[in-house]
């Protein structure tokens, strides 16, 4: 895995490029930098191959294809054993509709982000996490609507270094 100290500013160019238009060609990307297409395309399969870019892909708007539901899910479990948080954390990713999972620290052990058609299948969603063993306690925490959806901000670290 990569460290910020093993990204040199151009990295961080190619990042904030991609973050932005994810289809743009080598070529375009190389001009947008300022280096050539081969060391353009290196640099991609460095960023690719040390684990810094995990994955390209469209950001789709849920409730355009059907998903009309969105919820933030807390979960709260009766342990934090390790063999509980694995079992739990194996049982969510089989899961498709939880879109993210993140363990966190204080009162709730993890976050979802989950979506569904409808109001009655995110309910029944709701049950489902309810019954699964260990799960002490589930909040929703339905969306109204998305005030910021942006990407990493990493021309930021160009000023930290």
């Amino acid at each position: 895995m990569a460290r910020r100290d093993q990204l040199d500013g151009i990295d961080l160019k190619i990042l904030s490029e991609l973050q932005a238009d994810g289809r743009v060609r080598n070529n375009e990307l190389a001009v947008r930098v300022g280096v050539s297409a081969p060391n353009c395309l290196r640099r991609l399969k460095s960023l690719f191959g040390r684990g810094v870019i995990r994955a390209v892909r469209a950001v789709i708007d849920e409730r355009l294809v059907g998903f009309e539901v969105v919820s933030f899910v807390a979960v709260q479990l009766g342990s934090q054993a390790q063999p509980v948080l694995a079992a739990f954390e194996s049982s969510i990713a089989a899961i498709p509709r939880i879109q993210q999972c993140w363990r966190i620290s204080g009162d709730t052990d993890y976050l979802l982000k989950c979506v569904a058609p409808s109001v009655e299948s995110m309910r029944q969603q709701l049950l489902h996490f309810a019954a699964m063993p260990n799960v002490r306690n589930v909040r929703s925490f339905p969306v109204l609507g998305v005030a910021k959806d942006a990407p990493l901000p990493v021309q930021d670290l160009t000023a930290a270094s």
